[in-house]
């Protein structure tokens, strides 16, 4: 799967500087991304949001074959978050239908690529149409075996964390584990993410500088890589750009 890739890919920054992506070389285990700039995007085109939406859509597509074919484990997407629902009705509805539109079209080649689809945050508001396609996606592919695609839907890492503890506040009033019990690996435990390993890498796109109440437990050591690209212009090289950097990196986990 590799063998395109056997060479180093080279990628010049603004400053003029090589950026070299060693296909040999670590890639991340889990990579997350944080999916922005469709509506600036857009904005720039004198388009409608949705319209940079839908644009998203088919870079979701092209970073999801580009993960596959490098050996990317897991590939968490921040799709949808619990403060999104803020947003102008007919932009959340053009959004709780997008994967259903993408999964209409895209599941075949997904399970074909032996892709596991997932998803994580609180099914609760999801309207039925947006459920029942992230359900039957996941019952198709949940005997997949390569690259887990995982949609954070309807997801806050605050919101997460805040269930985590009610639940294993509700466990010990109940006295099924003792309070010398409750240590970091109970909470992991607890999350939506129990058995998904802690990214290794974060991209997020579009010039902003923040976790936007993404991940907050899991982005603890993880490498974060920032980029001014907008989330429809993002392609691949971009990807083995922010990958390159990450080779580059020492991970030490506060050690020395």
């Amino acid at each position: 799967m590799l063998e395109h890739l056997a060479r180093k890919l080279t990628r010049k920054e603004k400053q003029g500087s090589s950026v070299e992506f060693d296909s040999s070389g670590p890639v991340p285990n889990h990579l997350a991304v944080i999916m922005d700039g469709n509506g600036r995007w857009a904005k720039m085109r004198n388009l409608p949001r949705i319209a940079g939406h839908r644009a998203g859509m088919k870079t979701v597509k092209e970073i999801v074959k580009a993960s596959d074919e490098i050996g990317v484990k897991y590939l968490t997407m921040y799709a949808f978050s619990t403060e999104n629902w803020k947003r102008p009705r007919e932009e959340v509805d053009f959004l709780m239908k997008l994967p259903q539109e993408f999964l209409s079209t895209e599941l075949e080649e997904l399970i074909e690529r032996n892709v596991q689809i997932r998803m994580v945050g609180s099914k609760d508001e999801l309207p039925a149409h947006t459920l029942k396609a992230l359900e039957t996606a996941e019952e198709r592919t949940k005997q997949n075996t390569g690259l887990q695609l995982i949609f954070a839907l309807n997801y806050g890492g605050r919101k997460e964390i805040a269930l985590a503890v009610k639940d294993i506040g509700t466990r010990l009033q109940a006295g099924e584990i003792d309070l010398e019990q409750l240590d970091e690996e109970m909470i992991s435990r607890h999350l939506y993410t129990s058995d998904i390993p802690d990214p290794d890498l974060l991209i997020r796109t579009s010039g902003e500088l923040r976790l936007s109440n993404f991940m907050l437990w899991q982005l603890a050591y993880t490498e974060l890589w920032f980029t001014d690209v907008l989330w429809p212009d993002f392609t691949r090289e971009h990807l083995y750009q922010a990958i390159a950097e990450y080779q580059g990196r020492a991970r030490r986990y506060g050690a020395v």
